[in-house]
């Protein structure tokens, strides 16, 4: 009998030892399988943070583009702002009682501005007065030329012809008055400036709509 314990103490002492043993190499694999998924999970995250900053270092290279190209839009090569085209000045006046208005505010101003103390200075008033009154029927044509048909404007084309040899004639005529002297070019300027206004006002008054 006491042959039979040990034998049975020692089978006993066996069992155990060997159920130690896998328990300890079980626990040994899962130490070695959690150390080794860790680091996976650590390049995963280093991973998606690198994706994630791309992503966002892109999106900020994409806004960035756009505002350039919306600044460049807005300036001109020496970085200087561009200025809007539509300015006021520029509008074109198509409407007959606005360009009326026009050319009553130009006389207007005509008619205030400070008059020279010398002939020399009259006669450069004058003519800067004819060279603005000259553009502004420039304009006026220009507009009815987008207004009239084909034949008024066959029609008004040959009237202007005679009207410019008119208002030579006219302020040669005036001129003459004065042959000779200092007055006889600022009258001949001075008349030239007067018919141009009244020009403007004639065309604007019976052809504009």
């Amino acid at each position: 009998m006491k042959n039979n314990r040990k034998i049975l103490i020692v089978m006993f002492t066996l069992v155990f030892t060997l159920l130690a043993g896998c328990v300890n190499a079980s626990d040994e694999s899962s130490d070695e399988s959690n150390e080794n998924s860790t680091p996976s999970t650590e390049e995963n995250s280093a991973t998606k943070d690198s994706t994630d900053k791309t992503e966002s270092s892109s999106e900020g290279a994409g806004n960035t583009e756009l505002n350039n190209q919306a600044d460049t839009s807005t300036k001109t090569n020496d970085g200087q702002p561009l200025e809007s085209s539509n300015s006021d000045s520029e509008i074109t006046i198509s409407n007959k009682d606005d360009y009326l208005k026009k050319l009553n505010e130009m006389e207007e101003a005509d008619r205030y501005s400070e008059a020279g103390t010398t002939t020399i200075e009259l006669v450069e008033q004058e003519a800067e007065r004819y060279k603005k009154w000259d553009a502004e029927l420039n304009k006026i044509y220009g507009v009815l030329k987008e207004q009239l048909s084909a034949e008024q404007m066959d029609k008004l084309r040959d009237d202007q012809r005679d009207w410019i040899k008119y208002r030579d004639e006219a302020a040669k005529e005036a001129s003459l008055k004065y042959e000779g002297g200092s007055m006889e070019g600022l009258e001949y300027v001075a008349t030239q400036a007067g018919l141009t206004r009244e020009r403007c006002y004639l065309l604007v008054a019976k052809y504009m709509k």
